[in-house]
């Protein structure tokens, strides 16, 4: 498999601040979202999307028209990415705006998770799907939020002001936003189910 990490960007939220391009092997966007690039004077390597929201694009970039519409962009872009051979994946512009994108990104990346690492930013913080034995530096006085999705049993925590000893998250009962990390370093096992970890400055 081809360990390049790839920067994607949706037609979400723009960033405020854009990361350092340089520790990117490529650069993507769905085609709402290139024209930020452009803007930007950033080059992406690859577009793709039905073209519904934009129909200028850089004549550099590689362009793929995926006009159907029983996938969004984003997992037509992911399709394209995992059979290539890319499997660490950077995703901005996944949150913001109309909140049923957001969503339906999650339920993306879910799909994915199983074959792709991907990371969500925003304008906050990161935010992924947990793998069952996780832990994480460098989070000391961050929020931290657990959201089930939409159960997860069997989870225990450590670094975290409001710790969890083997207990059950549901989105029907029971979610565990708003946490704060009082070590440097936490940690997060659980033994069934989808978690959602939002790390947030």
């Amino acid at each position: 498999m081809n360990h390049k990490t790839i920067f994607l960007l949706l037609n979400g939220e723009e960033p405020n601040v854009l990361p350092n391009f340089s520790t990117y092997d490529l650069i993507c966007a769905t085609d709402g979202a290139s024209s930020f690039l452009e803007q930007n004077r950033i080059k992406a390597d690859l577009i793709t999307g039905d073209f519904d929201s934009s129909s200028e694009h850089s004549d550099d970039a590689e362009i793929i028209h995926t006009p159907d519409q029983n996938f969004t962009d984003f997992d037509k872009m992911l399709r394209i990415l995992f059979d290539r051979g890319y499997t660490k994946i950077d995703v901005f512009g996944a949150s913001g705006k109309e909140q049923d994108h957001f969503l339906g990104n999650l339920h993306t990346a879910l799909k994915w998770k199983n074959d792709l690492k991907i990371t969500f930013f925003d304008n906050h913080g990161t935010y992924f799907f947990c793998p069952n034995n996780f832990t994480q530096k460098n989070v000391l006085d961050k929020t931290v939020s657990l959201f089930p999705f939409p159960t997860c049993k069997g989870i225990t925590t450590k670094g975290l002001q409001y710790p969890l000893k083997n207990e059950d998250l549901s989105f029907h009962e029971r979610i565990g936003t708003r946490n704060k990390a009082i070590e440097d370093e936490i940690s997060i096992q659980f033994k069934e189910g989808d978690l959602v970890l939002f790390i947030n400055d």
